[in-house]
């Protein structure tokens, strides 16, 4: 079958919304390592940092077309995600697989051409999430865990690319920081659905408000800790030659008290990219955590 320029064009469109670029802010975690190792001024390795970031939204691109592909049928009692293009019909399901498998082939051989290191990583985060989308998403507790170390992942390739071993204090609150997240957001898929969210998500009917609540107090208190020693750790202090750090934890407790006014009183919190993205309290205090962090570790 022949088509046009616009249908291919569209087809393209289609595509392009179906990897969800408003969830590469996801991948930005990759710059954790450039910004922490004080090389933010090194053009080289800035350059490759971006490169480990654009593989990564090609990776988790093709992981985002299997998840619409998997889900189709109950995506379409979402009112939300029914509008994706594979859920919709818009964008036919060869066209999606055919796009994927050579975002896929192109992401893996860019992974290893810039760093074998880093490579295995992605190959480990890809397995992983496919995993996840045939698999684990349907056990309960585990579902949540498993994008928490999808985060972990993007983590240690950002360090990868500038070849420094990452802080298991900065690992251990990423994998809170991404816990608190995933955890919301099913929060979110219960309130928005209703009596129909098992039939969205099979392993919903497992949780409740109530137990999400529970784990999402344990995981919110675990991230203030956690990254409060790792400001003040010893290794910290020695890495970076300074105790200051610690004043950027108001930037990270308001963060975390905006994001669940966010959840409960504005009852969003679904897609976390758009509250990063749509936001402007949340905009303006993670840049100025940002800006904070490297006046210190730059000054």
């Amino acid at each position: 079958m022949n088509l046009s320029d616009k249908e291919i064009i569209l087809m393209l469109k289609l595509f392009f919304q179906s990897i969800r670029p408003t969830q590469w802010t996801k991948n930005a975690l990759l710059f954790a390592g450039l910004i922490f190792s004080k090389q933010l001024d090194n053009p080289l390795l800035a350059l490759r940092s971006l490169a480990g970031f654009v593989v990564f939204c090609a990776l988790s691109g093709c992981v985002y077309i299997l998840n619409d592909i998997l889900d189709q049928g109950n995506d379409k009692l979402h009112p939300l995600k029914s509008q994706r293009p594979i859920a919709s019909g818009a964008l036919p399901i060869p066209a999606a697989i055919t796009g994927a498998v050579l975002l896929c082939i192109g992401g893996l051989f860019s992974a290893f051409y810039i760093d074998i290191g880093f490579g295995w990583i992605s190959v480990a985060y890809l397995t992983m999430m496919i995993g996840y989308n045939l698999v684990f998403k349907k056990i309960v507790i585990l579902d949540v865990l498993i994008i928490a170390l999808g985060f972990v992942l993007r983590a240690a390739a950002g360090a990868e690319m500038v070849d420094v071993s990452i802080s298991s204090w900065l690992l251990t609150c990423t994998i809170f920081l991404a816990l608190f997240l995933a955890l919301s957001k099913r929060r979110h898929e219960i309130q928005i659905l209703g009596e129909k969210a098992p039939q969205h998500r099979a392993n919903l009917m497992e949780y409740s408000p109530n137990f999400i609540d529970q784990m999402i107090a344990v995981v919110t208190a675990s991230t203030v800790m956690a990254y409060a020693l790792y400001t003040t750790s010893p290794e910290t202090v020695e890495k970076f030659e300074t105790r200051n750090l610690i004043y950027t934890l108001p930037f990270v407790l308001y963060g975390i008290f905006r994001y669940l006014f966010i959840v409960h009183i504005q009852q969003e919190g679904g897609s976390p990219e758009k509250v990063f993205l749509r936001d402007k309290p949340m905009i303006l205090n993670v840049i100025l955590y940002f800006v904070t962090v490297i006046i210190i570790l730059y000054r």
